[in-house]
């Protein structure tokens, strides 16, 4: 952990707000707890992103890291337009770190998710937008680049720590090789890595930096891997 971050550790009262939430997922309760937000899940987090983020550009000098709603901190509030679930609100925090000049949810990122009893820690692309699973797909076959993004994933996977997450389609794109090597790469719409873990004690103190930092150690060839590919679409 740096010496210039004020990051001490989210307090056990952001861990009990959102299991509270869970069970009270309402705009009345929320409105009444609205301080404890303020208080004990936004304040610690905005040092996180800031000590977090000092920490990531040791292997990733171009990192973003902005403790802005909507853009390393997710807003809590849920867009149910379009979802049979009306509940108002995230039960989890989400925190991202992205790097890339395209839009941030279509860059290659380190993120963070709170969801209580769990956290989880990973890196990559959740979803690739069209143009870019284009471009991801003739990477994954390229002479050089196909090799690489597979010594990539078998280096992460045998740490055994991590799962490879994305897959999605059944059957192969047209216009590709069923064969090839690496054709599993091409059945995903989206390619990341993550751990998922029952909370940890670290969560509680300065020296959680340090715990995610090794992780995102351990997943940053995938990132590394991912960045060059979208930044030369």
């Amino acid at each position: 952990m740096t010496a210039t971050s004020n990051f001490s550790g989210f307090p056990k009262e952001c861990v009990t707000f959102f299991s509270e939430l869970a069970e009270n997922n309402s705009k009345i309760w929320f409105e009444r707890h609205k301080q404890d937000y303020e208080n004990f899940v936004l304040a610690p987090a905005r040092e996180f992103v800031v000590g977090m983020g000092k920490q990531l550009r040791k292997i990733s000098p171009k990192v973003n890291a902005d403790p802005r709603p909507n853009r390393s901190l997710f807003r809590i509030h849920r867009d149910t337009r379009f979802s049979k679930d009306k509940s108002p609100y995230k039960t989890h925090l989400g925190i991202m770190f992205w790097e890339g000049s395209g839009p941030r949810m279509e860059c290659s990122c380190y993120y963070f998710h709170l969801e209580p009893p769990e956290m989880m820690l990973g890196v990559g692309i959740y979803q690739f937008p069209k143009p870019l699973l284009e471009a991801y797909r003739h990477a994954v076959v390229h002479p050089k680049h196909g090799p690489q993004l597979a010594k990539v994933i078998k280096t992460i996977n045998q740490n055994g720590q991590f799962t490879l997450g994305g897959r999605y389609y059944k059957l192969m794109p047209r216009g590709f090789d069923p064969q090839h090597e690496n054709a599993g790469f091409l059945l995903h719409n989206g390619l990341h890595v993550g751990t998922t873990v029952k909370i940890p004690p670290q969560l509680y103190s300065a020296g959680f930096i340090d715990y995610c930092f090794e992780r995102y150690r351990q997943m940053n060839p995938l990132h590394k891997w991912l960045v060059a590919m979208t930044e030369s679409v």
